[in-house]
């Protein structure tokens, strides 16, 4: 008589049974090396959608890869997607830098990152897919300038904003890192390497080892156009690329709306309420009101602008909306 199987274990919720899904394709012929992250949130399975339809074309032969090296990941987070949540002990795309040498991992989050980084840093291009909470169409997000600057010094600018382009959103946004630290002083924070690391995400780390990334936010968590944005993207990156054939019907890409963040509001109380429902890229006129305090103070618009990823469910100290300007800059 045969022994009963044991019975299977749920992994303990620190994740500590996790696995990585890592899918790899490396062509003969030599080219560019890109990777795709998808499911760095839990809550945003979009990107998760569009990797696994890639992965199945390429597999199906309905796909081929012509040079270079394509890595993707499909559920950069393991615990929080099982949770469905934003996080699993904290956000994954902030401190995104490997533990140093003798240090143990102080949380989940920080044994993916150093599993993560060494990934990221042998490829040259990232594309990172997301989706937001808000209503509003798919936008890109992409880094600085080309600079020196101690901030983020930068010198593939023309590269990733082409890239940018190519994944034919209606909107690129610009200016995260000037951002945060610009949140840090507000907060009363000082500007240390330390602290400002914590402002660094995927695309942050990929600039640091010398190559560039854009962010892809897909549209609203639970927009079911959002995989199929993701899917159109990773394959508008293999083709600018030359890793895929070309599509002779695709038309060249339309000049998008360039915006730059010029300001985050943090929430203080959950007694802080917007005035009404907002959608990411809704405008705003000067003087308009955004929200009132729960002290009854009114916000309102610093001057003619966006709101970006309003978020009527931000815990008090943390970000509860971003307010962009029309930039000047052309990809």
């Amino acid at each position: 008589m045969t022994a009963p199987s044991p019975p299977l274990r749920k992994p303990p919720i620190d994740g500590a049974a996790d696995v990585l899904r890592v899918h790899g394709y490396a062509a003969l012929a030599p080219g560019p090396r890109l990777v795709v992250l998808g499911g760095v949130h839990g809550n945003e399975t979009c990107g998760t959608a569009g990797i696994e339809r890639i992965v199945a074309r390429l597999d199906s032969g309905a796909l081929q890869l012509l040079c270079g090296e394509l890595t993707m990941v499909p559920v950069a987070n393991p615990l929080a997607r099982r949770q469905h949540t934003r996080e699993g002990q904290r956000n994954l795309n902030r401190l995104f830098q490997p533990t140093p040498a003798g240090v143990t991992p102080f949380d989940y989050e920080a044994r993916i990152t150093d599993r993560l980084c060494p990934l990221l840093a042998r490829h040259e291009v990232l594309l990172d897919l997301h989706s937001f909470q808000s209503a509003g169409e798919a936008f890109a997000m992409i880094g600085p300038r080309d600079n020196d600057g101690p901030l983020e010094p930068f010198a593939r600018a023309v590269e990733e904003g082409r890239l940018a382009l190519h994944l034919g959103t209606p909107r690129v946004v610009e200016g995260w890192l000037d951002i945060y630290a610009a949140g840090m002083t507000q907060r009363g924070q000082p500007l240390t390497d330390a602290a400002l690391a914590f402002g660094w995400g995927t695309n942050e780390y990929m600039r640091s080892r010398g190559g560039y990334g854009v962010t892809l936010e897909c549209g609203q968590h639970d927009d079911p156009a959002a995989p199929d944005v993701a899917e159109a993207a990773i394959l508008a990156t293999l083709r600018l690329l030359g890793m895929v054939a070309a599509d002779p019907s695709q038309a060249p890409p339309a000049q998008p709306a360039l915006l730059r963040l010029v300001s985050v509001t943090d929430r203080d109380d959950v007694g802080d309420q917007f005035v009404r429902e907002w959608a990411t890229f809704d405008a705003v006129a000067e003087g308009e009101p955004i929200g009132v305090r729960a002290d009854g103070r009114m916000l309102r618009a610093e001057r003619d602008g966006f709101i970006v990823f309003p978020n009527d469910e931000a815990l008090p100290g943390t970000e509860w909306f971003y307010f962009a300007v029309a930039s000047e800059r052309r990809l």
